[in-house]
C-alpha cells in the first residue's frame, strides 16, 4: 500500500503544511539592549540623587539626553533581537522584536520568484535592522546567516534573515508553482 501525503483524510497528521514559520534570533542585541537600560538607569540616577544647586540647565540636559538615548537605545535593539516569519497561503509576514513592529505583509500574488541567499551580513545592509538600500531593495536583517530573499512583481527585493531559510523558498515556490532556479526545464524529478 502506498500513502499519498495529499490525499491524506481528515484528521490525518500527513496532510500537507498550508503554513510555514521560521525565526531567527541574535542574542547580541540584548547586550545593547543593556547599554541603553544602563543609560536610561543614569539618567534617571541623576534626576533623583544629584545636586540641584550645581544649576539646573546642565542637569536637565544631562538627564534628558541620558534618558532619551536610553530609551532610544532600548527600544531600538529591542525591535530586532529576533524576527518572525509566517507564510500561509495567501502572504508573507514579518514581525520584528516582541512587540511584532515593524511589520511587513507581501501576498504572494506580488512574487514573481523566491530565492536562497546562503550568507546575508548586516555589513551587505548596512547594519541590522529593518533596511533599504536603492540597488538592492529592502531588507530585514537580525542576523548574520541564510536569508530569503523575494523577487516582486514591481522589480524590487525583500531579504529577511531567517532561519531554515531554504524550506521557506520551496514552500513559497510549491504555492507559487515555480520551478527551482537550479532545475532546468526538461530535466527529470525524483
Amino acid at each position: 500500500m502506498t500513502d499519498h501525503p495529499g490525499n491524506a483524510r481528515h484528521g490525518s497528521s500527513q496532510a500537507p503544511s498550508t503554513v510555514w514559520t521560521g525565526r531567527a534570533t541574535n542574542r547580541f542585541q540584548w547586550l545593547l539592549a543593556a547599554v541603553g537600560a544602563g543609560c536610561l538607569a543614569l539618567g534617571i540616577e541623576l534626576a533623583v540623587d544629584s545636586a540641584w544647586s550645581a544649576g539646573i540647565v546642565p542637569l536637565l540636559m544631562s538627564v534628558i539626553g541620558c534618558v532619551a538615548a536610553g530609551l532610544l537605545i532600548l527600544f531600538g535593539t529591542l525591535a530586532f533581537v529576533h524576527v518572525a516569519v509566517k507564510v500561509d497561503g495567501d502572504a508573507l509576514e514579518v514581525r520584528c522584536g516582541h512587540a511584532g513592529l515593524p511589520r511587513r505583509r507581501i501576498l504572494l500574488t506580488h512574487v514573481v520568484g523566491a530565492d536562497f541567499a546562503p550568507k546575508v551580513t548586516p555589513r551587505q545592509w548596512g547594519g541590522w535592522g529593518y533596511r533599504w538600500r536603492p540597488e538592492k531593495g529592502t531588507a530585514v536583517v537580525v542576523r548574520r546567516g541564510e536569508a530569503l530573499v523575494l523577487r516582486l512583481g514591481d522589480g524590487r527585493t525583500f531579504t529577511v534573515t531567517v532561519d531554515n531559510a531554504e524550506a521557506a523558498v520551496r514552500f513559497i515556490r510549491d504555492r507559487l508553482h515555480l520551478v527551482p532556479a537550479e532545475k532546468a526545464p526538461g530535466s527529470s524529478g525524483s
